[in-house]
């Protein structure tokens, strides 16, 4: 065993949780892949937080299950990406951000960490959003007071902070299990015609054709890969203490694998179960222009019940909070990476969300209620427009064999990874070409 702690009594802070959780090497595989169970299931919230709810939301009302094909290409980009994140911590033993202070010229390594904190605010705009509307929804406060109530949540994580790494990933598995159940719920209520859904995991020609599709389309990218996503998967799955040498770091590499594969499969069936809610209790009953996640709401209710409402509000509310957890983390990795500056995890909560609740705040007083959905989806935008920044150097790192040695990415692997960075800056150049225009 690696010289590290054995337990998982550490603070969550990317500083003080490496190792934190033992992975003995004469457990049996299934005791393994419960150990290293954990960090995939972390990164898969920032998979269905509300930014995504209003992606799919507008995505299912306008366009029925048209759409879905992106959802599942962008799930399973993620999967292959959120891969070399593992890959890169387990066999170079260093994350993302500080390989990028280490091997890039400081101003390069300061823009990256730039662009990286605005994809953390952004990411954040959406969680104080989403939690405002869930307030509102649920018990009725006015969402300028539901944006000022969200700031409370940095008491969270300072109580957080005094317990382990596990017990954040088991408070974590229970919100996103809540969101599961509850879209479950949905389309039992709903009952969608599964051949019209079937049909919406072909590609669809209206994507490229249609400005508002690929606006959305962007939209469901960046509310899927998340950049900060990167950065932070790469720290947090070496909280994973595993025996030294080749085989364990091959082993570890397929633990990890199994991890996020299935966190990220249950995400992208939760995207695509919210998609296809509103394609079906929507797009379906001629009600294409139902696009904000209020509007949902209210007529959800006359659809599928008011049970399913209800419920509705309480998955919105489930992911605006979990996301909150992994947006500290993320964080936290980011100063560290980049700056090598560490505070307290609450500190960094309280001036990520102090960045956030200004947008927020002017955005619900400036453009009223109704427009919560619409600044959603540009958060998920801006969020796409941050993520080659992001893909960049960690396709180049994880093909790099001085670095990863005998793990670095193979040719199919590289020639993956490389046509989704293409596809990604492809579809923002058009976008731009096509708001421009």
């Amino acid at each position: 065993m690696l010289g590290l702690p054995t337990t998982a009594n550490a603070p969550f802070c990317p500083s003080e949780v490496r190792g934190s959780v033992a992975v003995p090497a004469g457990l049996p595989s299934w005791r393994k892949l419960l150990r290293f169970a954990g960090p995939g299931l972390l990164i898969s919230v920032g998979y269905m937080d509300p930014g995504n709810w209003a992606t799919d939301i507008e995505a299912g009302s306008r366009f029925g299950y048209a759409l879905l094909f992106v959802v599942v290409l962008s799930g399973l980009s993620g999967i292959l990406l959120q891969t070399l994140c593992a890959r890169l911590g387990l066999a170079a033993g260093r994350d993302l951000a500080r390989l990028c202070r280490e091997r890039y010229r400081r101003p390069v390594s300061i823009a990256l960490w730039l662009f990286a904190e605005l994809a953390i605010i952004a990411t954040d705009v959406a969680e104080v959003l989403g939690s405002a509307l869930a307030l509102k929804l649920l018990f009725g406060l006015p969402l300028w007071i539901g944006v000022l109530v969200t700031a409370l949540d940095t008491l969270i994580v300072l109580f957080l902070n005094h317990h382990g790494f596990r017990q954040l990933e088991a408070i974590v598995l229970g919100l996103v299990a809540t969101i599961a159940l509850c879209f479950a719920f949905e389309l039992v209520a709903l009952a969608p015609d599964g051949a019209a859904v079937a049909r919406g995991l072909l590609p669809s020609l209206p994507v490229v054709t249609d400005p508002e599709a690929l606006y959305l389309a962007v939209g469901i990218i960046g509310a899927t890969v998340m950049p900060h996503n990167l950065y932070l998967h790469s720290q947090i799955v070496q909280t994973r203490a595993i025996a030294g040498g080749v085989g364990a770091k091959r082993e570890a590499i397929g633990l990890a694998t199994a991890d996020i594969a299935s966190a990220l499969f249950l995400a992208m069936l939760v995207n695509g179960a919210i998609l296809v809610t509103a394609g079906t209790a929507f797009h379906q009953t001629g009600m294409a222009a139902v696009t904000d996640i209020d509007e949902a709401y209210r007529f959800l209710q006359p659809v599928a019940g008011a049970a399913a409402a209800v419920i509705f509000g309480i998955a919105l509310l489930a992911s605006g909070q979990s996301s909150t957890f992994t947006g500290t983390i993320a964080g936290q990795t980011i100063l560290e990476g980049f700056l090598e500056l560490k505070i307290p995890c609450w500190q960094r909560r309280l001036i990520t969300r102090t960045l956030a609740l200004g947008p927020a705040l002017a955005g619900v007083l400036w453009f009223g209620d109704g427009s919560v959905g619409g600044l959603l989806v540009l958060s998920q935008v801006v969020l796409t427009a941050q993520l080659p920044f992001a893909l960049y150097p960690l396709i180049r790192f994880t093909g790099d064999r001085r670095l990863m040695g005998e793990f670095a990415n193979g040719p199919a692997l590289r020639l993956c990874a490389w046509i989704i960075f293409a596809a990604v800056t492809a579809a923002n150049v058009w976008l731009v070409w096509g708001l421009a225009a």
